[in-house]
């Protein structure tokens, strides 16, 4: 098994492709594999250079002459919530919240195939099959987590939302979530931000790592409301 280390770490770079998120453009990104004993420490210094974890590879953009794709953390200390974030938190304060080992079920896989078809229908996600969905969940080589959030008092408590998570030292990394699309009026993507930034702070940590932002992109519009909190994951792990 190898064992990195950023001085023997070798990077990658794939041949261009048409953008997913921006028509007329071509992306390209930089990606390594995390595996050994030190993938936990690599992960980290790497996620705060911009980087994500997919599986066993973590990557960023490398798209030549763009840079809209932006890694973006929330501070968790310095986060507020607006009567708009506090009328989400009263309208799923009926969820239980359960932290689970990162073990898929069919459960999750039905609830994940029907937030896709209605939330990125014609995406590649979409043909995914359970073991596809299986080594999404369990094919880590970092800490992870799955959380649970189910309907607390109905008879057979549901479950509406589901987020795989990495456990880094300064906070939580949401690597992907995913709701009951027939739950719009319960704001569950955002409710899902704001139970992570509870939890990043109720653990005296720093940050929520949400992912990559593109601001003229309408795919992500529950991390553009959060982009008042934002700051830039490529920044020195101290900045606020």
């Amino acid at each position: 098994m190898t064992d990195q280390t950023p001085e023997t770490t070798q990077l990658f770079l794939t041949a261009a492709m048409p953008c997913p998120y921006l028509p007329g453009k071509q992306e390209r990104k930089l990606f390594t594999h995390l595996s050994g004993r030190r993938a936990s420490n690599l992960h980290h210094l790497l996620s705060e250079n911009g980087f994500r974890r997919s599986q066993n590879l973590i990557y960023r953009p490398a798209c030549e002459g763009c840079n809209a794709c932006q890694s973006v953390r929330i501070v968790a200390d310095g986060f507020a919530p607006s009567k708009r974030y506090r009328r989400a938190l009263r309208a799923n304060d009926d969820l239980s919240i359960e932290v689970r080992p990162t073990t898929a079920t069919s459960e999750q896989y039905d609830l994940f195939k029907r937030y896709l078809d209605s939330r990125h229908a014609g995406g590649g996600m979409t043909q995914m099959s359970y073991v596809d969905y299986e080594y999404m969940v369990e094919d880590t080589p970092v800490q992870s987590i799955l959380i649970e959030y189910r309907l607390r008092e109905h008879p057979d408590q549901p479950l509406v939302a589901v987020a795989l998570t990495d456990v880094m030292p300064d906070g939580l990394s949401m690597v992907y979530s995913f709701y009951d699309p027939d739950m719009a009026h319960r704001s569950l993507g955002t409710f899902l931000i704001l139970d992570h930034i509870a939890q990043v702070r109720s653990a005296a940590l720093d940050y929520v790592y949400l992912g990559y932002w593109v601001q003229d992109s309408p795919r992500w519009p529950t991390r553009r409301n959060f982009g008042r909190y934002r700051c830039s994951a490529a920044r020195l792990a101290g900045s606020n």
